[in-house]
């Protein structure tokens, strides 16, 4: 596949997070939906780094099969403390056709504290920083973040206030149609009621518990998060917010 030349260095919210993405010369569409998938890659995750792995690639894989494919750009990140700013972007906002899953997506590095703020505020901010610059020359925009981690915040640079101001800024600045932030949970049950009290301060849209990191179960998160942002996509341009299932 050929090196697709990406925009570098965007920044967030006036942080020092960044986030890259495609030329917009280089999009055909005229509207799009920009999917956010963090990672979390912690030294907690490291029984279960190949079944992470496996999920990406088929969420991905399975959202080229989706009929609006051509309507959604993607990135992805992982969050650790190990990572320079505690974030590590696998790749900025792509199309989805210019993503190889297989390729793109492989066995990661794992350790240290978890900036899950952090991995939030990266999320929602790319998305709502691109977003503007595609409003701005006249697309219709909407977004869809998932936030997948084993467990609690333990060490993030930004606060929860800018957190909330971030969620809150892109559908209130009426530049992102819809918004919805999905956090997950992934053998996370002695901290699941702690990750849906935070899904509840943040203004997070859904908190989901996925269950253990089996196969069975990362391929039904896979599922999930594929039908979720093709429900996102097909809404687009109605004024309606996703769609998002309750459970997994």
């Amino acid at each position: 596949m050929p090196k697709i030349e990406m925009d570098e260095g965007n920044a967030i919210g006036g942080t020092a997070f960044k986030f890259s993405s495609v030329k917009m010369g280089d999009l055909g569409a005229t509207e799009y939906t920009l999917v956010n998938i963090a990672v979390d890659a912690t030294g907690s995750v490291a029984g279960f780094v190949p079944e992470l792995v496996s999920m990406l690639q088929m969420a991905v894989d399975s959202c080229k099969k989706s009929p609006r494919a051509e309507n959604l750009l993607v990135r992805v990140i992982l969050f650790s403390t190990t990572y320079a700013g505690g974030i590590s972007e696998l790749h900025g906002f792509k199309l989805l056709k210019d993503i190889d899953p297989q390729a793109d997506y492989q066995a990661f590095r794992v350790g240290g504290g978890t900036p899950l703020l952090d991995a939030i505020f990266s999320s929602v901010g790319a998305s709502n920083e691109f977003g503007k610059k595609l409003f701005d020359q006249d697309y219709l925009v909407n977004a869809i973040t998932f936030v997948i981690t084993d467990g609690e915040e333990n060490s993030s640079r930004i606060g929860a206030k800018m957190v909330m101001d971030e969620i809150s800024k892109g559908v209130g600045g009426e530049y992102l149609e819809s918004s919805s932030v999905v956090l997950v949970g992934i053998n996370a049950s002695s901290c699941a009621a702690s990750l849906d009290n935070l899904k509840n301060q943040l203004g997070i849209t859904q908190f989901v518990d996925a269950g253990n990191a089996t196969p069975q179960r990362m391929a039904k998160l896979a599922g999930y998060v594929s039908k979720s942002v093709s429900s996102t996509a097909n809404v687009l341009g109605t004024g309606g917010p996703s769609k998002i299932s309750a459970t997994i």
